[in-house]
């Protein structure tokens, strides 16, 4: 296609990106704060920058001249890419999406008050006193809950509060681990959900004759707000996929606009017949990593067919998979090194993928196993066992 692609955020997803680009003649721009982040690793070029200076995107995007900007992560001064987009610049799925999506507040208020999607009850506060009032005053959202700042990724800075004295530490955790710099949090209604999903949700070009299709759900489970482990399929009723695929058609399509195009990792909570809007990020989804197994075109690949603009046929399924996380136990700036990859692979049916990260953090993810079984829940049983293998050292 010999379309240049300035990718912004070069973490593991950047990375299956960048292969699913390459593999289609794009040439790739890998841009992050730090070096050496796992898409700079397959990149045809690099850049390391402040992804909060707005004049330091604007001088890569002019340096480089993309005919897109892909953001990979939230932590972007998307206010720059409103301006780069009234330049003349294609961001995908598109900057208003970027932008709202960069704060939960934003994006909540859009699916809660514009949209009238069902979400959990929730309040905003810019303080310790202030959190304290909007989980405990009459109209609050009450105890348990949970705090997250309003500019995170991977669960960071995310905590249940289920006394009054967790309070102060869920305020500290949250402004502490947040990305960005709005020390702004989201308190949330603790729902008792019986299961949660992923809906990816890939958006067409309107002008190209597209429109929005779906993946089949993915279920999946968090630690500290972060993804542990995901699964395909998960079953649902047929009325509750609906109403799924309703809400989530209406904020993807609402958020790219008729020419916005890519795909949409929208999260929610069903509870019995209920299904209730959760999270969206307007890119693949770490939960999505299952579709490198679970399918003939993974999350990836789907977002840079929608992106040039390529045909979408209908996905080919490769039944029960599962993915499961490997995890660092502590922080480091040495490079990792790896065990037990050769007992986790020796299982049948597990392929391991090692992002390459170059430092550690406790609970960082630096890999993932995928696996497939005759049912969903063996799948993941084996996942699970293959991951437990590997030691990050």
């Amino acid at each position: 296609m010999n379309a240049t692609i300035l990718l912004l955020g070069s973490g593991e997803l950047g990375k299956e990106f960048a292969i699913s680009a390459k593999r289609l003649g794009c040439r790739v721009v890998a841009v992050d704060r730090y070096a050496d982040a796992p898409a700079m690793q397959v990149a045809d070029a690099h850049e390391v920058i402040d992804m909060l200076d707005g004049a330091a995107i604007r001088r890569v995007a002019k340096r480089h001249k993309p005919h897109f900007i892909v953001p990979e992560i939230e932590a972007i001064r998307t206010g720059e890419l409103l301006q780069l987009e009234k330049a003349g610049f294609s961001v995908v799925p598109s900057a208003f999406a970027a932008h709202m999506t960069m704060n939960r507040d934003a994006i909540r208020d859009l699916a809660a008050r514009e949209l009238g999607l069902p979400t959990a009850r929730y309040a905003y506060a810019a303080s310790a006193e202030a959190l304290e009032a909007a989980i405990l005053d009459k109209a609050g959202t009450g105890l348990p809950c949970v705090v997250k700042p309003t500019m995170s990724s991977s669960g960071k800075g995310q905590s249940v509060v289920r006394t009054k004295a967790d309070i102060a530490k869920a305020w500290k955790c949250a402004v502490t681990n947040m990305r960005g710099d709005r020390r702004v949090v989201i308190v949330e209604q603790f729902i008792d959900f019986d299961y949660e999903i992923t809906l990816l949700t890939v958006k067409q070009r309107r002008s190209q004759g597209g429109g929005t299709l779906f993946v089949e759900p993915i279920g999946h489970r968090q630690e500290r707000g972060d993804y542990q482990e995901s699964w395909m399929p998960c079953p649902m009723k047929p009325a509750v996929k609906r109403s799924a695929q309703r809400m989530a058609k209406a904020v993807v399509e609402r958020l790219a606009g008729p020419d916005g195009a890519g795909i949409f990792g929208v999260e929610f909570f069903v509870k019995g017949d209920r299904v209730i809007f959760s999270e969206l990020s307007p890119r693949p989804h770490d939960t999505g990593m299952v579709t490198l197994r679970s399918q003939d075109l993974s999350e990836f690949d789907l977002h840079v067919r929608a992106i040039l603009g390529l045909p979408i046929p209908a996905i080919r399924y490769n039944g029960p998979t599962a993915s499961a996380v490997v995890l660092a136990t502590r922080d480091s700036e040495r490079a990792p090194s790896y065990s037990g990859i050769d007992k986790a692979m020796a299982i049948s049916s597990v392929e391991v993928r090692i992002f390459g990260k170059p430092t550690t953090r406790k609970h960082r993810r630096m890999g993932v196993v995928l696996a497939h079984g005759a049912t969903a829940t063996a799948a993941r049983k084996t996942a699970m066992k293959a991951a437990a293998k590997i030691s990050v050292r």
